[in-house]
Parts: C-alpha cells; sequence; structure tokens
C-alpha cells in the first residue's frame, strides 16, 4: 500500500465508482439518445430517462449519506480520546470554534504535531486544506469511505 498524503487521500469504491456510475451514465445516454432517435416513442424515453436519473441520483446521495453521517461521527469521537491521551485537555472546551472540515483535516496529523496545529487553527482560521497542506507528518486514514 502507498504512503497515504494529502495528493492521494482520496478514496474510491471499486462497485459504486466504476460500475454502478458508469453503467447509470450509460443507460441515461443511451436514453436519451432514444428520445431524438425514436420520435414514436419519445415520451416512453423521456419517461425512462428521468427514472434512471432520479436512480441514479438517489444511488449516490444515499451512499453518501449514511456513510459520512456515520463517519463523521466516529471522526469527532476519535478526535476527542486522541486531543485527550495527548494533553490531557477536553476537546470539547474548544469543539464548537472549530468546522467538521478542520477538525476531519486535524486527524490526519501526527502526534507531536496536532496539539499545535489545533492551537495554530483556533489563533489563524486555517482552512481545511490549509491544515492538510500544513501536515508534515501526514498520519494514513486507509478506512475513511
Amino acid at each position: 500500500m502507498n504512503r497515504q498524503n494529502f495528493k492521494n487521500h482520496a478514496k474510491y469504491y471499486p462497485p459504486h465508482h466504476f460500475l454502478l456510475l458508469p453503467l447509470m451514465t450509460a443507460a441515461i445516454v443511451m436514453s436519451t439518445r432514444q428520445i431524438f432517435a425514436d420520435p414514436e416513442k419519445r415520451e416512453f424515453f423521456i419517461w425512462i430517462t428521468i427514472v434512471l436519473v432520479f436512480i441514479l441520483w438517489v444511488a449516490i446521495m444515499m451512499r453518501q449519506h449514511y456513510a459520512l453521517g456515520n463517519q463523521n461521527r466516529i471522526v469527532r469521537l476519535e478526535m476527542r480520546l486522541r486531543y485527550y491521551q495527548l494533553t490531557g485537555k477536553r476537546l470539547e472546551l474548544v469543539e464548537d470554534r472549530l468546522s467538521f472540515g478542520q477538525l476531519a483535516a486535524l486527524r490526519f496529523a501526527s502526534d507531536e504535531q496536532l496539539p499545535i496545529l489545533l492551537e495554530k487553527t483556533l489563533q489563524e482560521q486555517l482552512s481545511g486544506k490549509e491544515i492538510k497542506k500544513s501536515i508534515k507528518d501526514w498520519q494514513p486514514d486507509h478506512m475513511r469511505v
């Protein structure tokens, strides 16, 4: 497995990204073409296209919604525990001053850099992207969906 860093930390789920989405996209393209190719069945293919677009949208939204909602909660709990173990202080005291994007970005920081980078984030309101770019010793997260 390659060493994870800012440039390669995104993750794909092959059945979803490389099978379902391309097949649905191809079906939408084919049904859209049929709208113009077969005037007698135009209304039928319009409805087929609408249904396929709706199914694709639902598939994308549901997968992301459930996975990310659950994962975001886990990331918050993980960061609370880690921060407490490193500093003896409760993250909840400052957590409301951080967006989830900032908190999620901080989890990639090493144990040595996390408390320092958290303070810098609170003082300078760094964005999640700025936090990630500031990390010197990237701690990978191979389980993120």
